[in-house]
C-alpha cells in the first residue's frame, strides 16, 4: 500500500470510503481473504471513471466487486485496488412492468419489489445471493430461469470510461457468459421487462423455491455457491457424489454433505485449501468418469 497512491483515492473519494489492507473475508461469502491494498466504495458513476484512470495511471490492478458470492480470494489478499459497488449502488425502481436497478442491487431485493408490484418473471432470482451487475456478466439463474429472459437493457462502463447502452440483443448472453464477461465492460445498471401476474401465485412460488433451497443446499456454512459449472450432459453435484466424495475435506473445506456440488467453510477453512480440495474433486471426477469440472466460482489474487 503506498500512501501517496492512497491520498489521490482519499482526495477522490473521501476517507471514509477508502480503506487499506482490508480483509477480504469481511466481504465475501465464504468468508475467506487476505487483505486487499485498497478497498474503494464509490457513490457515482464519475467516481468509477476516475477510479479507473487513476488505476491506469498508477499501474495499478482492479477488481469489481458485488457482495462476494461467486468470489474466492487468496490468503495473500489482492495486490490491488477492490471497488466495491454494493449497498452504494442498490438502488431500484418499478415503473408499470418494467424494472430498472443499478449494478449493485441485491438480485433477493430486485424479485422482491417484482412480487410487491405483482410482476412475474423473476420469480427465480430470489434466492439468488448476488447483486445484479454479477448477475448480468454471468447470466445467472436457477430452477429454470436466467437474467437472459428479462433483461432488455444493460448500461456498462469500458475499461477506458466510456459508458455504453447495449439491447439485450447484443448481449450475446449464454450460460454463465455474456459478451460483458468477455469484453470486462463494468455493468452499471439494467433495465428488466416482466409481466403482470397473480401476486398469490408469485408468492407461493418464489416460497415454494426457497424451500427447496434450504431444503437441498447448505445454507447453513459461508460458500460461494455452485463451485463447478455444469458439464454437459451432465449435473456436477451428481459426478462428485458418484465418486465417494461426499463430505470429503481438506483442512477447513469440505465437500457438502447436503449437496456435493458446493464446496463450504466449515469455520476456519484457508482458501489454499479450498484450492486444494476443489483439485482433488477435479482429478476424481476426470479419472472416474472422464469428465472436466471448470470451476464457476472467480479467484482472486496469487494461488
Amino acid at each position: 500500500m503506498d500512501q501517496k497512491i492512497r491520498g489521490i483515492f482519499c482526495d477522490l473519494l473521501g476517507e471514509e470510503k477508502v480503506l487499506t489492507e482490508e480483509p477480504m473475508s469481511r466481504h465475501t461469502t465464504f468468508r475467506i481473504g487476505g487483505p486487499a491494498d485498497y478497498f474503494l466504495i464509490p457513490d457515482t458513476w464519475e467516481e468509477i471513471r476516475a477510479i479507473l484512470k487513476i488505476c491506469d495511471a498508477q499501474g495499478i490492478p482492479f477488481f469489481i466487486l458485488g457482495n462476494g458470492s461467486n468470489l474466492l480470494v487468496s490468503d495473500r489478499g489482492f495486490s490491488g485496488a477492490v471497488i466495491q459497488l454494493y449497498r452504494n449502488m442498490g438502488e431500484l425502481r418499478v415503473e408499470g412492468t418494467r424494472i430498472t436497478a443499478s449494478c449493485g442491487a441485491l438480485l433477493s431485493a430486485i424479485s422482491a419489489a417484482a412480487r410487491n408490484a405483482s410482476l412475474t418473471g423473476l420469480e427465480f432470482a430470489g434466492g439468488i445471493p448476488g447483486t445484479l451487475g454479477g448477475a448480468v456478466v454471468m447470466n445467472a439463474g436457477a430452477y429454470g430461469g436466467e437474467m437472459k429472459d428479462v433483461l432488455t437493457r444493460v448500461k456498462v462502463m469500458t475499461r477506458e470510461g466510456e459508458i455504453l447502452d447495449l439491447p439485450a440483443c447484443d448481449l450475446e448472453m449464454g450460460y454463465r457468459t455474456s459478451i460483458i464477461k468477455k469484453a470486462g465492460y463494468l455493468v452499471l445498471e439494467a433495465e428488466m421487462e416482466l409481466k403482470e401476474g397473480d401476486p398469490e401465485e408469485i408468492r407461493r412460488v418464489m416460497k415454494d423455491l426457497m424451500e427447496q433451497r434450504s431444503s437441498k443446499q447448505p445454507l447453513e456454512y459461508p460458500s460461494a455457491g455452485s463451485t463447478f459449472k455444469r458439464p454437459e450432459g451432465y449435473f456436477a453435484g451428481k459426478l462428485i457424489m458418484d465418486c465417494g466424495l461426499r463430505g470429503h475435506r481438506v483442512g477447513g473445506a469440505q465437500v457438502s454433505e447436503k449437496h456435493c456440488g458446493f464446496v463450504i467453510n466449515t469455520g476456519d477453512a484457508t482458501a489454499e485449501d479450498v484450492r486444494r480440495l476443489m483439485e482433488y474433486v477435479s482429478e476424481r471426477v476426470q479419472k472416474e468418469f472422464g469428465v472436466s469440472l471448470e470451476p464457476e466460482i472467480k479467484f482472486l489474487g496469487e494461488f
